[in-house]
């Protein structure tokens, strides 16, 4: 069973700051990309900023410049710094991972998500 949990969202003045963490937790055998992903009602969700395993990141031309995502491997927890932010940022934000578990001598691999996180930037 993997768990990926969030935590940092909330309520933020334009120009402010908010830090997201998410952390993966559980039978993980390889934590390989993780990323953050973030969605508007009635929008699809759209890519904000991942990172491989080694820290090649890409980003969301939306948010370049303004936000950072880092991970910490020995803690399986990918982060956000987002700095400026903008009303138009307003979303539920989700963490996503691409983990491999390994199970009674079989590997699986697929994207597991989190519940999400609400980004609210008042104007």
């Amino acid at each position: 069973q993997v768990q990926l949990v969030e935590s940092g969202g909330g309520l933020v003045q334009a120009g402010g700051s908010l830090r997201l963490s998410c952390a993966a937790s559980g039978s993980i055998f390889s934590l390989n990309a993780m990323g953050w992903y973030r969605q508007v009602p009635e929008k699809q969700r759209e890519l904000v900023a991942t990172i491989t395993s080694g820290g090649a990141t890409n980003y969301a031309d939306s948010v370049k410049g303004r936000f950072t995502i880092s991970r910490d491997n020995a803690k399986k927890t990918v982060y956000l710094q987002m700095n400026n932010l903008k009303p138009e940022d307003t979303a539920v934000y989700y963490c996503n991972a691409d983990i491999i578990t390994y199970y009674a001598g079989s590997a699986s691999r697929r994207q597991h998500w989190g519940q999400g996180t609400r980004v609210t930037v008042s104007s």
